[in-house]
């Protein structure tokens, strides 16, 4: 037997292509081909396609050798002489977690499902974490708490680590997103009383609720508006106010309107003081609204814990993309100490076929999705938007700052160990899109920001 030697585990295992073409080998072609493979499957199978590789040095003896046995049984082969269980028994062994217990700030919202569900469905303790998620009031009590380092990771607004990182509006402190949490999933809504004003061209003097200043709420709503003409300054006004206060405030008359996240838009529709306007998926289809992060620090104190939390994560994002499983996540998130909200109104968002308030029922399955992915060009467009409206002063370095924030590569990394796909467009970490008509080129973020009449 050939005697065993070292090799880079983050080479190719074999040197040539298989029949197809997209593969480095027979054997790897054979097996990406078994289907529904689970993550420790897929651990156990590379551990032996290494170990082919360790015994057979010479690429000729490995393809002789899969060639005299054939690609489905040349595992098999192996292990009747190699102990293969205790090695993938080892493999399998994660590292030790630097810290277990974590505290987690989450907004109750449907955007954070992915990080509330988690623990009652038990991802986190899969991954050997004891996670206590802390419900909190507000925005700038999440962005506090993470800065005071109250909270190891959190549920976020997209922009709030690119402005905490920034030293907008508060101390400076590298943040990082690890995920998007959900895609979509907000609305404008209306009082009642403008059922007949529909046009946004005749919405002067009318006043609208957002969550947080650096939210993409507050940069939809301004692209939505100008879009239509409205001089941001003069025409309307913007007040910051908690999501759980947006209906309530429409209710009393404070504002005839928000740009929030759901559930609240729908709860708007449950209590009859509101309607759906216009989904925020028909301004930007696509556009990320909350995400999952924490500080770089913690990420560079405790790699281990924050590898097991993203596997976490991506599990339970993975779960919540999945249709079909929608009604159990809406009975799983909807008590006190969660999003505390009727289930029938959870069902409504998550499944997408929901009242209006207008008197129709919509089916919309895409209303609100989960893909994890924080591409590049997302904190781009964000950026852009923050200059645009005068958040960031003098020229951006869009490329270095989106990057440095938005981890595409750890993303695409666990998503592979953990089985899930990650699209081929995502290689770049970047992608053109259309938002109301107009195109976004992340290759082209200054240019964009001057091609708006108002910057």
């Amino acid at each position: 037997m050939s005697e065993f030697k070292p090799f880079d585990l983050n080479q190719p295992l074999f040197a040539s292509s298989c029949s197809c073409g997209q593969h480095s080998s027979d054997l790897e072609h054979e097996l990406a081909s078994q289907k529904n493979l689970d993550a420790e499957a897929i651990s156990a199978n590379f551990i032996e396609a290494s170990l082919v590789k360790a015994l057979f040095p010479s690429e000729l003896k490995r393809r002789a050798f899969i060639k005299s046995v054939g690609a489905g049984s040349a595992l098999s082969v192996i292990s009747s002489f190699l102990p293969l269980d205790s090695l993938q028994a080892m493999a399998q062994e994660k590292a030790p977690l630097e810290k277990k217990e974590l505290n987690i700030g989450f907004i109750p919202i449907t955007c954070a499902t992915p990080l509330i569900m988690a623990e009652p469905l038990g991802f986190y303790r899969k991954q050997g974490l004891t996670v206590s998620l802390m419900k909190t009031a507000g925005w700038a009590l999440i962005r506090d708490k993470m800065l005071n380092r109250e909270l190891d990771a959190s549920h976020f607004l997209s922009p709030m680590p690119i402005s905490i990182s920034m030293g907008l509006g508060s101390n400076a402190m590298p943040m990082k997103v690890a995920t998007i949490q959900n895609i979509n999933g907000q609305a404008i809504t209306l009082a009642k009383k403008h059922i007949d004003n529909r046009d946004p061209s005749k919405w002067k003097g009318m006043k609208f609720a957002i969550p947080f200043e650096y939210s993409m709420h507050n940069f939809l709503l301004r692209y939505y508006l100008a879009q239509h003409g409205l001089n941001i300054d003069k025409d309307v006004q913007l007040r910051v106010t908690p999501p759980a206060e947006m209906v309530a405030n429409l209710r009393a008359g404070n504002i005839d309107g928000f740009l929030g996240p759901d559930p609240f838009n729908q709860r708007a529709v449950f209590d009859e003081v509101g309607f759906i306007h216009i989904l925020s998926k028909d301004i930007w289809n696509g556009h990320p609204c909350c995400a999952f992060g924490t500080s770089e620090d913690f990420i560079k104190q405790n790699p281990n814990t924050f590898a097991a939390l993203y596997r976490a994560v991506l599990n339970s994002s993975t779960m919540a993309r999945d249709p079909v499983n929608r009604p159990l996540i809406a009975k799983v998130i909807s008590p006190q100490n969660y999003v505390n909200q009727p289930e029938s109104v959870l069902m409504q968002v998550l499944t997408g076929k929901f009242a209006d308030g207008l008197g129709n029922v919509q089916n919309v399955p895409d209303r609100v999705d989960f893909n994890p992915i924080p591409w590049y060009s997302m904190a781009t467009w964000i950026l852009t938007q923050m200059q645009r409206w005068g958040y960031i002063k003098g020229d951006v370095n869009y490329k270095d700052i989106s990057e440095k924030i938005f981890l595409m590569t750890d993303a695409k990394k666990y998503m592979e160990e953990t089985g899930i796909a990650v699209p081929a467009q995502a290689k770049s970490g970047y992608q053109k899109v259309k938002i109301m008509g107009k195109e976004f080129d992340p290759m082209q973020p200054a240019a964009y920001v001057k091609s708006f009449a108002n910057s």
